[in-house]
């Protein structure tokens, strides 16, 4: 009785000193909790030396560890447990003890540096392991990670223990893990030993009680090299644990969790390593080039690093003694990273093909990243990449960084406005590094200034670009308002003056020239259907265009002026557009120029069932019996509504759009845009001569050659136009069934040529030759 009083009046002190604690991972605070204790009695977590015992010894002494004798065991965060002298006791002797207490290191080094005198104590932060790579057999830790773990630091400090468990490892090796098994702790444990790890989790015998409390459990890791990913097993019934209910619970979800994303894992390739992963050779040997070799991989948020980082690493398809780099780095911006090109692997190949390494990693920066400099995040990668290179770490050879360049020399934002359908729009100035030679030729000036429209969505896609020139006023300002005519000073006369020689040094938009390659290519292949062009022209008639997308009225506004028998019909979706397109890009409409906003598949729809039961009249005298088929037609009109004649159908059609969702493969038009039923209204939109042109941005192969296979099952010809230094493809449907064969091409650009009234020869002949890079493909 009196042995048992006294162990419970122990015990009771115990946890009086225990509550005084408070923050587990403050060295003072132990410090303070082993003074205060006292030198001599073992305080032990999670179990007994009689709890343990068993299952321990049979852990250490199955293969593949040495013998008892040889084998090196580290003991982090030992505390005063007397779990290292037990083991000592039981024949292993190459023991390594720390814990970044100098108190408690002290204690433990004078109670036994006599009788057990193999065994090593060290002063050392756990989580900051002083030994070599691959030093011990087994890392044995009996409440250390848990005591690491608190709510309110988060992973932190775990991770960087882990980290260090799994880097002094040998291979072979066992991790022996006491913990309480909380559902936070089992998160990051499992997390961290999944690549190159068994993994299996037992129960430890609880000591007699009334009634259930909270169990420890002994999670063994087992380090291997292997690629194989390891479902977690345990040596006990989960649903006959004898513990808190909470804590079972606990359990059995981690469980639970991280197996389900395990098989995931397994049957997916979208998987992210880490370097401790690829370390233990989970993706083989990086030391080596392995061509055609491709995954992804998380970087950084450890010890040493400011920032975590998901990139891909690409060894190139074909290996050459050609390349500039045997290792680059390409960093994506996080306005960039949602692109295909850098979001798919078919686009990630692209990309390493142009940049000439042997092997290229691609980090994708994101908001986590915003406020870091180029020159921060290179020297925080650095060391991180340098692991990663091929061939021996003492090679010398650089490392580039690489990043794609806009070549803007200087730039200013002119306006940026936020739209419910569209997001943030950006307007700006630029003048460039380099101009096109045309331009040079055109109007002379030193440094050109272009107006370009982006869009926040795909900020690496200019959606517009133009021309600025101070060549005569862009507004007249003008006083007065209303029918009364009044009399104006001297005084306000010349501040009129004044405001209209500001306004005529302002610069405007030059509305004769074509910035965007693709739109004088979709001019050029007017040339497919310049015989009726021509035809219509002679007789006095217009010829009816639609076009599907403003932007910022550059297309339109090109078209209405030089091909002055065009009456052209723009739809637009968002209103906000039509505002930058007249303030900012000196869009006017006219007689023969209107915009509708409206949705463009519906405008189309529209047309043709309209054109199925009658005549279509903008201005509302509809000769139809159902009034509601043309209600979105005419509900949004900002043209002053002048007839679009008596047919309803168009001669050119031409789809200019972004697709706000990337994802898709396309940059534009949207997805809904190439479907075979939309693909079948645009035929049943146009007359029997007419022509559709459609601008698709896409890198993929595959998708290109899906909408042209839908392209040709609809039309009767298709011509196709590639611009080699952009990414557009241009297709030209042609409704007529009268061949245009390439031979007639000259011939017909050279009607085309006497079509267009142009004031520059320069821009007409730009036209022309693209003309020649036509080709037919049915």
């Amino acid at each position: 009785m009196g042995k048992k009083r006294q162990q419970s009046q122990s015990q009771s002190k115990s946890n009086e000193l225990l509550s005084t604690l408070e923050d587990f991972t403050s060295k003072e605070n132990w410090d303070k909790f082993y003074l205060n204790r006292g030198t001599g009695d073992s305080f032990e977590w999670y179990g007994e030396w009689t709890q343990l015992r068993d299952s321990l010894l049979s852990l250490l002494s199955n293969p593949p560890p040495p013998p008892p004798q040889q084998q090196q065991i580290l003991v982090p965060g030992c505390g005063n447990s007397s779990l290292s002298e037990h083991l000592y006791d039981a024949g292993f002797h190459g023991i390594t003890n720390v814990d970044f207490s100098k108190v408690v290191i002290s204690d433990m080094l004078r109670r036994n540096v006599r009788c057990r005198p193999s065994m090593k104590w060290r002063v050392m932060d756990m989580t900051n392991l002083q030994f070599a790579d691959e030093t011990f057999d087994v890392v044995l830790d009996k409440g250390g990670l848990d005591a690491l773990m608190e709510p309110e630091l988060g992973h932190g400090l775990g991770n960087q223990y882990l980290s260090e468990v799994k880097r002094v490892l040998k291979s072979g090796g066992k991790f022996i893990c006491l913990t309480l098994a909380e559902l936070h702790v089992l998160a990051l444990l499992f997390s961290k030993f999944r690549f190159g790890w068994r993994m299996i989790v037992h129960a430890v015998p609880q000591q007699q009680s009334t009634k259930p409390n909270l169990q420890t459990f002994m999670v063994v890791t087992e380090k291997e090299i292997s690629t194989v990913l390891h479902q977690i097993s345990s040596s006990f019934d989960h649903l006959s644990l004898d513990c808190d209910g909470n804590q079972a619970s606990g359990l059995r979800k981690a469980f639970e969790t991280e197996n389900h994303i395990r098989r995931d894992f397994s049957n997916d390739s979208d998987v992210f390593y880490s370097l401790e992963d690829l370390k233990l050779g989970v993706k083989g040997d990086l030391t080596k080039l392995h061509p055609g070799h491709r995954f992804q991989l998380t970087l950084g948020g450890e010890r040493g690093s400011r920032f975590s980082y998901k990139a891909v690493l690409l060894d190139a398809r074909q290996q050459s003694d050609q390349f500039l780099y045997h290792c680059g780095v390409f960093i994506v911006p996080k306005t960039r990273a949602h692109e295909w090109l850098f979001s798919s692997e078919e686009g990630q190949w692209m990309v390493i093909e142009s940049s000439k390494a042997a092997r290229l990693l691609m980090v994708l920066l994101d908001s986590s990243h915003s406020h870091a400099s180029m020159d921060e995040i290179q020297k925080d990668l650095s060391p991180l990449v340098k692991k990663l290179a091929p061939g021996n770490d003492d090679n010398g050879a650089q490392i580039p960084f690489l990043m794609a360049s806009d070549g803007i020399k200087q730039r200013n934002t002119v306006q940026q406005v936020t739209s419910s359908l569209t997001g943030l729009i950006v307007v700006e100035d630029v003048v460039y590094e380099s101009i096109d030679g045309v331009v040079s030729r055109l109007l002379p000036f030193r440094d050109w200034i272009f107006r370009r429209l982006i869009f926040q969505r795909t900020e690496g896609l200019v959606q517009s670009e133009a021309l600025l020139t101070r060549d005569g006023p862009s507004h007249k300002v003008v006083g007065g308002t209303g029918s009364k005519k009044t009399s104006s000073s001297s005084k306000s006369k010349r501040e009129i003056q004044r405001l209209n020689d500001e306004s005529s040094n302002r610069p405007k938009v030059y509305h004769d020239y074509l910035v965007s390659s693709y739109h004088m290519g979709i001019v050029s292949g007017f040339m497919l259907i310049s015989s009726y062009l021509e035809s219509v022209a002679s007789s006095g008639n217009l010829v009816k265009a639609a076009v599907i997308g403003l932007g910022a009225g550059l297309l339109p506004m090109f078209l209405h002026g030089c091909i002055p028998f065009l009456h052209i019909e723009v739809v637009e979706l968002d209103p906000v557009m039509l505002n930058l397109a007249r303030d900012y890009f000196g869009f006017t409409e006219g007689t023969h120029l209107k915009v509708h906003i409206n949705d463009g598949i519906q405008f189309i729809r529209e047309v043709v069932n309209a054109n199925t039961v009658g005549k279509l009249s903008i201005n509302g005298n509809e000769d139809v019996s159902d009034n509601s088929k043309l209600t979105s037609l005419k509900g949004n009109q900002t043209a002053s509504h002048a007839e679009v004649s008596e047919s309803t159908k168009f001669d050119i059609l031409v789809i200019d759009v972004d697709s706000s969702d990337s994802s898709s493969g396309m940059t534009c038009p949207a997805a809904d845009f190439v479907e075979e039923s939309f693909l079948l209204t645009v035929w049943d939109s146009l007359t029997e001569q007419g022509l559709f042109v459609i601008n698709l941005v896409s890198r993929s192969p595959a998708i290109k050659e899906m909408v042209i296979s839908r392209m040709k099952a609809v039309f009767s010809q298709l011509f196709a136009l590639q611009l080699e230094e952009d990414v557009n493809l241009v297709l030209f449907g042609v409704c007529s069934k009268s061949c245009s064969n390439e031979g007639h091409f000259p011939e017909a650009a050279l009607r085309l040529e006497k079509l267009l009234e142009l004031k520059h020869p320069e821009i007409s002949q730009s036209i022309i030759d693209t003309t020649k890079k036509i080709r037919c493909l049915k």
